[in-house]
């Protein structure tokens, strides 16, 4: 193996670690500062964002311990037969670059994930030494976020919660046919038995005993898993029904969509073609709906299966449904409120509150914050009404972007 210095594993390993998910940032522009004319990355590696329990938006030093694996998954690039440049860090780099970051205020914390050496028990041994050294060597009180293997022994996922503050097992396909077809080594069982122990074991973290003592800490920010968007044939449909189900059994904070990116030298033959950046953010915000505004997967697909990519999963659904609009936002129930293009959960509670004491205008929701732009083709309320909807082609064409010339070279 070629001996390489810290900075060249750290460039290899930190831009190998960008396919695994770790915050919803996706779907926007890919911009760079590669030819030296500008300054920072959209679409960078290294040093991702993501989210503590109590809401804040912290900085991770985002790397793979090592991208070498024993496993030949179609759809990962670091697989087995992937002619990718290979690295892997010890354990006291990780913890000496860990340390380092955070000690020059580039990091609150360390999100650590990692191919398969040898076997699933010596990888999540050495990701356990790495937060065990970090919390009693280093006294190390930021963030840890580990992406733990589902084959590995139950003793070494307890441990792994004892000293991470979130865990994640990641389901990686939508379908067990599809995690049999593109990864034969892998079995859909045993990640959803790992990830109901994780479960279980933080239930248990959360009770008290007779005497009134707390049990042993176990991944206090809770566990999240991914599932790849595009491997398979898959429906958007299909892929949230299956989120649905994860949120449900096994408590999860998040499922975190990645859009599949063909491996350039691959000879396995995959069903799909790569799928557009904006379909993985069109699957993030109809899971915000699943989660926070009541919807049901099944009323976020059309009967196509596929999210429209031109609109949002909300607009669109209330384009399938103008029979159900507009509503009075005076006399309206929250769930309906809530399915309003245009309204947040924050601004529905602000129009719940402030209606108990008044009724409200159209100006009143300018200073509640809703965005009006979307929402007026679909409330009345006193100063605004829609008259009558348009159909749903002209009403869609209102918020769709305008068709565009392709170029022909």
């Amino acid at each position: 193996m070629v001996k390489r210095t810290l900075d060249e594993k750290l460039a290899i390993l930190a831009d190998a670690a960008k396919y695994d998910a770790s915050c919803a940032s996706s779907g926007g522009e890919r911009r760079n500062s590669s030819d030296g004319k500008g300054l920072g990355s959209s679409g960078g590696s290294g040093i991702c964002h993501a989210y503590a329990p109590d809401g804040r938006c912290i900085s991770l030093l985002k790397i793979l311990m090592t991208n070498f694996c024993v496993f030949d998954c179609a759809y990962c690039v670091n697989r087995v037969s992937s002619r990718v440049e290979r690295a892997r860090f010890t354990v006291e780099e990780v913890v000496h670059l860990t340390v380092e970051f955070y000690r020059r205020n580039y990091i609150e914390g360390l999100f650590l994930s990692s191919g398969i050496i040898r076997s699933p028990d010596d990888t999540m041994a050495d990701m356990v030494r790495i937060a065990r050294t970090l919390r009693e060597q280093e006294h190390f009180r930021g963030y840890i976020h580990l992406k733990t293997i589902p084959d590995a022994a139950p003793e070494l996922i307890e441990e792994a919660g004892k000293w991470a503050d979130r865990l994640s097992i990641n389901v990686e396909l939508p379908t067990e046919e599809a995690l049999g077809a593109l990864a034969p080594e892998k079995s859909a069982q045993t990640i959803r038995r790992a990830m109901a122990d994780v479960r279980v074991r933080r239930e248990a973290s959360k009770d008290k005993s007779h005497r009134g003592t707390k049990a042993a800490r176990f991944a206090p920010a809770g566990q999240s898993t991914q599932m790849i968007v595009g491997a398979d044939g898959a429906s958007d449909g299909m892929i949230l029904a299956n989120a649905s189900q994860l949120y449900s059994s096994y408590k999860l904070g998040r499922v975190y969509y990645s859009a599949f990116s063909p491996i350039p030298d691959s000879s396995a033959a995959l069903p799909l073609i790569r799928p557009p950046l904006m379909r993985e953010h069109r699957l993030y915000q109809a899971d915000w709906l699943m989660r926070f505004y009541g919807f049901d997967p099944a009323e976020i697909a059309p009967k196509t299966g596929m999210l429209d990519l031109e609109v949002d999963p909300k607009l669109a659904w209330a384009i399938a449904h103008r029979a159900l609009f507009p509503v009075d936002v005076n006399r309206a129930p929250r769930e309906m409120l809530l399915r309003v293009p245009g309204f947040g959960t924050r601004s529905v509670q602000r129009i719940l509150d402030a209606r108990r004491h008044r009724t409200l205008r159209y100006e009143d929701l300018l200073k509640i914050g809703c965005v009006l732009r979307h929402a007026q083709p679909f409330i009345t309320l006193p100063g605004w009404s829609p008259r009558a909807l348009p159909d749903a082609e002209h009403l869609r064409a209102r918020f769709a972007p305008p068709p565009e010339q392709m170029s022909l070279f």
